[in-house]
């Protein structure tokens, strides 16, 4: 699968809004009948478009209230260090998202605690004692504006509108 159609585009659009659909509701939005609806869906998961399914939990319901971006800086740039920073960040839960990144530091980290208390005592016994830390600097967020949200599908070719009924 090298390129993706209006139909494929619509059921990617259609997924991220709402991946609980059925198939049933899948190919009527989009305009297929159900069998091709399915293989198409299969063939995006089976080409990598479709990386899975999840439920999208309010952090602030389970008692997650603060969320930090913590930056850290590496003490030395090697390959084989690089890579144990990042073996070491990936196996921690608290760390929700990474980012190796240009410019200043290394690694940008999300990272979600419970209270202000809670993620100090993250960050002094686990974040700092990370292989290769040279330092870190941590920004918290007063408010989300927008999160979790889709990703942009209209570079992938003019959206015309699916015709309802047609069979691809």
């Amino acid at each position: 699968m090298e390129t993706l159609d209006k139909y494929d585009i619509a059921i990617l659009r259609e997924l991220q809004a709402e991946a609980r659909l059925t198939n049933a509701e899948l190919a009527q939005r989009v305009g297929l009948s159900a069998a091709p609806c399915w293989r198409r869906v299969r063939a995006l998961e089976e080409a990598g478009y479709i990386r899975g399914y999840h439920a999208e939990i309010d952090r602030h319901k389970i008692g997650l209230g603060v969320l930090a971006f913590v930056r850290l800086d590496a003490e030395r740039n090697t390959g084989d260090l690089t890579l144990a920073m990042e073996q070491a960040i990936a196996q921690i839960p608290e760390v929700v998202s990474c980012h190796y990144i240009s410019g200043t530091g290394t690694f940008e980290l999300q990272v979600v605690a419970r209270d202000l208390d809670s993620f100090s005592q993250f960050a002094r016994t686990v974040l700092l004692n990370l292989p290769n830390v040279k330092d870190m600097h941590t920004s918290f967020s007063l408010g989300e504006v927008k999160a979790g949200g889709a990703l942009p599908l209209a570079h992938l070719g003019p959206v015309r509108p699916v015709v309802r009924g047609a069979a691809a």
